[in-house]
């Protein structure tokens, strides 16, 4: 799992990449939690999500946004950090040029990132979120949302209410033309002490399923 550093918008951005030795390989970018209250890409959640789609052929970036690690630049509270997503996904791309699926996942405010940066790719074909912060920020951009996905919460989650979480999928399912699934992790808090093994079967599941049989796509064109 080779560290890599790839331009960013604000300068240098590091990573770790996975390179599948599949012809053709899915590719799957994942995205960390909010960098001020420690988020990086070796979260435990976000190494959790990586493997996952190691462990099915696909190759996997996952990154620091600016001001993470040795990822250059500051927090720029979204904005600048979907750009870095942004940018990920290009080199990301750019390494996998044959790639026969894309996908992003992201937990918690990376969620968020990654469910804007899907308003503005059409190529990203299907999405996991993970306790996306649905009672402190906005997904009203989702309108509609383009790609079929998953969306986990917790059960326990004292930072985003299970029941924020599932209005967010009860509005989303609405939209025709894609599928939105959900799974409750039972007896899980936000961080997922003590049951990323259940994160990670759940997760799996949903890839694997999809990789058989890929869901539907909104047939509206995406954001610019």
């Amino acid at each position: 799992m080779p560290d890599v550093m790839f331009t960013g918008p604000e300068g240098r951005l590091e990573g770790r990449y996975h390179q599948s030795k599949e012809e053709h390989a899915p590719i799957a970018l994942i995205l960390h939690p909010h960098p001020q209250y420690g988020g990086t890409m070796n979260h435990k959640v976000v190494f959790t999500l990586f493997h996952v789609f190691v462990n099915r052929g696909f190759s996997v970036l996952r990154f620091n946004t600016r001001g993470v690690g040795r990822s250059q630049g500051r927090f720029d509270n979204g904005m600048g950090e979907l750009s870095d997503a942004a940018a990920a996904l290009d080199w990301l791309q750019t390494m996998n040029a044959d790639a026969k699926s894309c996908w992003i996942a992201g937990y918690s405010f990376g969620a968020w990132i990654g469910m804007q940066l899907l308003m503005r790719r059409p190529e990203i074909d299907c999405f996991v979120s993970v306790a996306p912060p649905a009672n402190s920020y906005d997904f009203g951009f989702l309108a509609p949302c383009p790609s079929s996905g998953l969306i986990v919460g917790a059960e326990k989650d004292e930072v985003v209410p299970l029941v924020d979480i599932q209005k967010l999928v009860a509005r989303l399912s609405l939209q025709k033309g894609i599928t939105v699934e959900s799974r409750t992790i039972k007896g899980a808090n936000h961080f997922f002490h003590d049951t990323l093994d259940k994160l990670a079967v759940d997760v799996d599941k949903y890839v694997a399923k999809c990789l058989i049989n890929p869901p539907g796509r909104a047939t509206s064109n995406k954001e610019p």
